[in-house]
């Protein structure tokens, strides 16, 4: 049997090591575009912000270790598109091109950001932040002392985290958000005007419900023209979201969803026969939602991966959904979420009920209390949780793990209210926050 797996991040290097050790006389070979496996583009923000000074922390692997292993892997080496029916691939490699075959073939090609169609965006001075290459060029910008003044386009996890690195490299930011609020898609009102209000208090300029119209410069970025005004910067950072890498499928016939993902069934299978998907190239089932969404988070694109591994080998696993749980750490705050925010039950129909309460982190005797927010989203019948939001300081975001367990486990408010949650002075009170949340509920 010939697997081949396209891509070689964290979906499809999960995968071939997954199918190595479960299908040991297959030929497993994986095709990566860039010269780079196993990167983590998680860490980019941090490095950027100087938090870790060695690139290569972010490639936990090199194609040599994984062909120690029987794994074939060969960088430089982009699909260009498929034939479903011979069960064939087109690959190029330094411009040339050849016909490879599989037996079972997994897509895994994972996302590009989406440079919006802004005039002067192909200038000197302007990055994006998704490959090592883009971390590397923003590091050297960044650590000229020149470029004073650092402009962010998009407040998403990643364009906040970006800010962060910025503000701690001692720049002077400006962020720019189309929203009327910053991360508007992951987190309600209740949470973001809290870090809102931590970017205004570290001297960030914060710009929302603004569009950025063109970039200034002649040559090289000088500025950026907006629905409001001009603003100077020396470095601009465009952070305005990801879009899936499935263009060289567009004649396959392969199902999509509306923004290019391949949708798959819980087993991780596309709509074309022995073609598997997996990571921020596809969808992935909902636990809450009970329908495919696209989540392109790292988490995902790893357990996927994984799974998609054990059923090339010949397995049936099914994947029990994803919550969306996820975690932000902005300047002194940390926030996290997980489920359904009020605006996606909203959008579902759902008869739902919120409750939002401030409480301390821990015991007033012990140093370094404060204030810890939670957002509740459950049923207005059975009270079932549907979804939570935390944000705090140092610590607080860890919270959101018990929340994602208890939605899984069908737990209601009035049974959260009641969770037996650790309890030491220095961590916790006897209510936790989460017990008092669930109380609070109606």
């Amino acid at each position: 049997m010939r697997i081949v797996i396209i891509g070689g991040e964290a979906a499809g290097m999960s995968a071939a090591a997954k199918a190595r050790r479960l299908a040991k006389e297959a030929e497993i070979v994986v095709y990566e575009a860039s010269e780079v496996i196993s990167f983590g583009a998680c860490g980019l923000p941090y490095f950027v912000g100087d938090e870790f000074q060695e690139p290569g922390y972010m490639a936990e692997f090199t194609p040599e270790q994984f062909a120690a292993k029987g794994i074939e892997v060969k960088t430089g080496h982009r699909v260009l598109g498929l034939d479903a029916a011979a069960q064939t691939l087109k690959v190029e490699h330094n411009g040339d091109t050849f016909t490879d075959r599989y037996d079972r073939l997994m897509i895994a090609t994972g996302a590009r950001e989406v440079m919006p169609p802004i005039p002067g965006l192909q200038q000197e001075g302007v990055f994006g932040l998704r490959r090592m290459a883009d971390g590397l060029a923003l590091k050297a910008a960044v650590q000229d002392k020149a470029n004073s003044r650092a402009l962010v386009i998009g407040s998403g996890f990643i364009g906040l985290e970006v800010v962060e690195a910025l503000v701690h490299q001692g720049k002077e930011v400006r962020l720019i958000e189309l929203a009327e609020r910053v991360i508007p898609d992951a987190f309600d009102g209740e949470i973001t005007q809290h870090i809102e209000t931590e970017l205004r208090e570290q001297g960030v300029s914060l710009h929302l419900g603004e569009r950025v119209e063109a970039l200034l410069g002649e040559g090289r970025v000088t500025g950026v023209r907006t629905s409001q005004g001009e603003y100077e910067a020396d470095i601009v950072v465009v952070c305005t979201g990801v879009k899936p890498n499935t263009e060289f499928l567009a004649d396959t016939g392969i199902e999509r969803l509306g923004n290019g993902a391949i949708k798959v069934d819980r087993q991780g299978r596309s709509s074309l026969a022995n073609v598997w998907s997996a990571g921020d190239c596809a969808s992935v089932w909902h636990a809450v939602k009970q329908q495919q969404v696209y989540v392109p988070l790292a988490t995902i694109a790893n357990k996927l991966g994984r799974m998609v591994g054990e059923n090339l080998a010949g397995a049936e696993q099914e994947f029990p959904g994803t919550l969306g749980s996820a975690a932000l750490k902005v300047l002194g705050l940390e926030a996290g979420r997980t489920g359904l925010s009020e605006q996606e039950a909203k959008a579902m129909g759902i008869d739902y009920r919120t409750v939002v309460i401030k409480d301390k982190c821990h015991t007033n005797y012990c140093p370094g209390q404060s204030d810890i927010h939670v957002k509740l989203v459950y049923e207005a019948g059975s009270k079932r949780l549907l979804g939570g939001q935390i944000l705090g300081r140092k610590g607080a975001v860890h919270r959101i793990d018990a929340l994602a367990v208890a939605i899984t486990m069908g737990v209601t408010t009035e049974q959260l209210g009641m969770l037996d949650f650790a309890y030491a002075p220095p961590f916790s009170r006897t209510w936790d926050v989460l017990n008092v949340a669930g109380n609070v509920a109606k």
